[in-house]
């Protein structure tokens, strides 16, 4: 079970993310600064305890349209062998110190906990509160064999079965199988997420509008074949 701390944390995660994404090829800004504001997401429970992992939506407000994008966030005490690449930052937390914080795409405990959640097999989390699951998360499996635990490795994108690489990252978590987590969220239609046709598995989430409304949309997707 995570526990949520209250306490600081300097820089802050917006503050890395709005150095981080405009780097990214999804990124929907200008040559300017985003300007985000954290709207919604959930957590997963690292069963070993040592990685935090968080699905976060951030919203920018610095063009003439806001643009929501999911940032999966894992927190470490220590550097990932080989994943130089998947670094967002550091921050340090005012209880638990440095903490090595990674685009969680290419982090194995959050790519197994996912995979777990599509099962059914983990409970979304509420991202603010300790211990409370997080019911308005949904997801599905249709597959009928169990799901692999992610490689032990840090995963690779696998941009040859992305559909669109502006919009969605794509991890080959083993052969015939990947996961495709969308980064640009557009809300659904009447505030309903549902599985894609053909997809294996999906999870849908919610957010905060900045007019105040709720929002949903498909967060993530695993495809077979």
């Amino acid at each position: 079970m995570a526990i949520i701390h209250r306490t600081t944390l300097t820089p802050t995660k917006l503050e890395l993310l709005t150095v981080w994404l405009p780097g990214r090829p999804w990124y929907r800004g200008g040559a300017g600064e985003p300007r985000l504001a954290r709207a919604g997401g959930f957590r997963l429970d690292d069963p070993e305890g040592e990685v935090g992992i968080e699905f976060m939506v951030a919203t920018d407000t610095a063009g003439p349209e806001p643009v929501h994008y999911l940032a999966p966030l894992t927190y470490r005490g220590a550097p990932l062998d080989g994943a130089e690449h998947a670094l967002i930052g550091t921050t340090e937390h005012g209880v638990l110190g440095t903490r090595w914080v990674y685009d969680g795409c290419h982090d194995p405990v959050l790519v197994t906990e996912l995979l777990a959640l599509f099962e059914g097999r983990a409970q979304a989390q509420a991202q603010s509160l300790t211990d409370t699951p997080d019911h308005e998360i949904a997801r599905s499996y249709t597959g009928s064999a169990p799901l692999p635990p992610a490689p032990a490795a840090p995963c690779a994108e696998d941009n040859k079965n992305n559909e669109d690489a502006t919009d969605a990252t794509s991890i080959a978590v083993a052969p015939g199988l990947t996961l495709r987590l969308h980064r640009v969220l557009r809300p659904a239609p009447d505030a309903v997420a549902d599985r894609p046709e053909g997809a294996l598995g999906h999870v849908a989430g919610h957010w905060d509008l900045p007019d105040g409304d709720r929002a949903r949309a498909v967060f993530a997707v695993l495809h077979g074949g």
